[in-house]
């Protein structure tokens, strides 16, 4: 209220207010004063109350917005009036192709051009004989008409055999040229009245149509652009604004044209796709750079705008979510809502999740290394559980794994796989390492059995791993266990299995944290050939993480939202479909809980038999083959040989790492337990090993085994 009071001075020698204006021959009196003060002031408030009434701004929006949809109109029908009378239409588009770098399609508008002015030549040579050629027209139109009306009069005449009718058909012409003028009299004046306000309704709506009106001008609803539909001019005007001059000014050379970088619009899952062709001296590298301020642009959060380099050159391909769509959940993983679900290691693809299109995301498990990592509470080990219990409901798949979180995200393998240690101690450590050592045993020993034998795969799954790397125990060797030296035995042991795993069905899966060159080093990371990232705190973790091509090919983990995007992975790896062109794709996997994860562990541990699940690898030097043949066979009445030497394998990789069914049949040889036959192939059984240990001397042995 203090703003509107007006001053009032005191005048020292006769003791009087006066306002400011007033003259000293009539000075106010205070009272006078204040009346007018007050007058004045309530008149300044209700002008600024009138002036900032939303029905004020609405109704000087109104006037705005169709005053400039006419006038907007106009200047669209002026430019098509005129590119359609000259040659601007072609100028302007050899200006966009060139400066879109585009010279062939340049020359083909050039052309274009010449034949348009040849044409034009002959129209305007044509038109210098039309006066000629139209008065001959006219009298030969004349004679022709008023003869053939006389002919007809004549025979009309004839006909009737009334002479006046010869003239007949010629007065009735005369007549109706008449009604036309008297008609055309009438309507003429209310024509030239309503003829004007056609053309200007008419002009209304060619710039309504056209949305020539600013922003500023429309109602609220329609002034709120977030979500808007993805339209070429959205996207060239978003790229105008990019901050690029070379962009900005060939676009501005472009013109209306703007929209020939562009393919076409396509609906792709939960947004729309676009290749963009940039313009010569626009590298692809300076729009990746300004992602989030393109984002922005488009009215949308930087998270709902990916950006991909496809294989056509100086091409980005732009993918834009619908407003929101990112943020809502994706349905439940086949896993769940398919109970008769089974795998197939060798021809078989895990349903992962959907990618950003919408279509599902089914990952290749054949042959594979694995390495997924990320920020903490991201959802990895979630992400690596899931593929791990899609592939158990393969029967063939043997599992040992080894949680170093120790907190039970892997109970649910209690039963299912043959080795299954949880826990982050060194002692933990020691027993992973011992685990990945007896896997490199096996596959040493596959690769050295004869030509052509086939073996059932093998998955080591270390889950938090850089817990192994970052250990700090030492051996009795003098060897330590964590590292990235030549001397680590569990660097040493991923290293081989990196190595020639993958030629016998012998795999390592791999989760791990927040990776560095420490506890992620880098010749374990590239010896992966399926590579995922979850969100990460910066690129150069995105590149340890996927590696540098992917990174560069537009892969960009780091650029997730921490705690919002849980779940959501970018992969880099020949097993999953990736658009041709990029070296990533992004996938917004399925989350399968820990109690749900448990039922579909029971249904795989149905297609097996008696599992027993060791939780810690036993030393080599302490063992006792007798008593660890009857553990192998758990609850088992026979079991064959060779799933019997697995077993032992798994059980004590050091020990019976390379155990052939000589090796087998030796250690039972004169215990009463040896191999048979049953149903034509070699088994062992559990009551006759029981008796075996039951009888011989040392019978402490034979119930601590029991």
């Amino acid at each position: 209220m203090t703003d509107n009071v007006v001053p009032l001075f005191k005048d020292p020698t006769t003791g009087t207010y006066t306002l400011p204006g007033d003259t000293p021959d009539t000075p106010p009196t205070a009272p006078e004063a204040v009346r007018r003060v007050r007058v004045w002031t309530r008149s300044a408030r209700g002008i600024r109350r009138i002036v900032t009434d939303e029905r004020t701004r609405a109704a000087v929006r109104l006037v705005a917005r169709h005053g400039m949809y006419v006038l907007g109109g106009t200047r669209v029908t002026a430019r098509r009036m005129w590119e359609g009378r000259t040659a601007s239409r072609y100028e302007r588009m050899i200006r966009a192709a060139e400066a879109g770098g585009n010279f062939e399609e340049a020359k083909e508008w050039e052309d274009r051009l010449t034949r348009y002015r040849a044409a034009r030549h002959h129209r305007r040579m044509d038109l210098l004989k039309a006066p000629q050629d139209a008065v001959k027209s006219a009298g030969y139109a004349t004679g022709l008409t008023a003869g053939g009306l006389l002919l007809l009069g004549i025979v009309l005449a004839i006909a009737t055999k009334d002479p006046p009718w010869i003239l007949a058909p010629l007065a009735t012409v005369i007549a109706a040229i008449h009604w036309i003028v008297v008609v055309g009299t009438v309507v003429w004046g209310p024509a030239v009245t309503v003829g004007p306000w056609l053309a200007l309704l008419a002009l209304w709506g060619v710039g309504r149509k056209q949305q020539t009106a600013p922003q500023w001008t429309l109602p609220a609803k329609e002034r709120d652009t977030a979500g808007a539909p993805i339209t070429p001019s959205i996207v060239v005007t978003a790229l105008r604004d990019l901050g690029i001059a070379p962009l900005r000014g060939a676009i501005k050379e472009m013109g209306d044209a703007g929209a020939a970088m562009l393919g076409p619009i396509r609906i792709a899952g939960c947004g729309v796709e676009v290749d963009v062709t940039l313009p010569s001296g626009v590298s692809t590298a300076e729009v990746q750079g300004r992602r989030r301020k393109l984002a922005e642009n488009l009215a949308r959060h930087e998270h709902e705008v990916f950006i991909t380099l496809p294989a056509a050159a100086r091409t980005v391909r732009l993918w834009i979510a619908d407003s929101g769509a990112l943020d809502e959940p994706i349905g439940p993983s086949p896993l769940v809502t398919d109970e008769t679900m089974t795998a197939n290691y060798r021809t078989g693809k895990a349903p992962w999740g959907q990618d950003l299109r919408g279509d599902s995301a089914l990952i290749s498990l054949y042959q594979r290394h694995f390495l997924i990592t990320g920020l903490s509470n991201q959802g990895k080990t979630a992400a690596l559980r899931a593929l791990a219990l899609w592939l158990a409901l393969d029967k063939t798949v043997e599992f040992r794994i080894a949680d170093l979180k120790g907190v039970g995200d892997w109970d649910m393998f209690d039963g299912l796989a043959t080795t299954l240690i949880q826990g982050p101690t060194d002692e933990h450590v020691i027993d992973a390492t011992e685990m990945l050592e007896g896997g490199v045993a096996e596959m040493e020993r596959r690769i050295q059995a004869p030509p052509g034998s086939t073996f059932p795969p093998l998955v080591l799954v270390v889950d938090e791993a850089q817990v192994a790397f970052m250990c700090p125990a030492v051996g009795d060797d003098k060897r330590p266990y964590g590292g990235s030296k030549a001397t680590s035995r569990y660097f040493m042991a991923a290293r081989k299995i990196h190595n020639q795993g993958r030629a016998v069905d012998v795999l390592l899966w791999e989760g791990t944290q927040d990776p560095t060159d420490q506890n992620l080093p880098k010749l374990v990371r590239e010896g992966a050939h399926t590579r995922i990232s979850l969100a990460l705190g910066t690129e150069s973790q995105a590149r340890m993480a996927l590696g540098d091509k992917a990174v560069d090919g537009g892969a960009a983990p780091h650029l997730l939202r921490q705690g919002l995007d849980k779940g959501t992975v970018v992969v880099a790896s020949d097993g999953i479909t990736i658009p041709a062109g990029q070296a990533s794709i992004t996938v917004r996997t399925h989350y399968i809980d820990t109690e749900t994860a448990g039922i579909i562990a029971d249904r795989a541990k149905t297609l097996r038999s008696g599992i027993t699940t060791a939780h810690t690898v036993a030393a080599a030097d302490e063992h006792d083959p007798l008593a660890d043949i009857l553990t192998a066979l758990g609850t088992d009445t026979r079991v064959l040989t060779q799933d019997v030497l697995k077993r032992l394998a798994a059980l004590n990789g050091k020990a019976y790492g390379r155990w052939s069914f000589i090796d087998l049949k030796r250690a039972l040889d004169g215990t009463g337990a040896e191999p048979y036959k049953s149903d034509g192939r070699m088994v062992i059984s559990r009551d006759r090993i029981t008796r075996a240990l039951t009888n011989r001397p040392d019978t402490g042995s034979a119930s601590a085994a029991e």
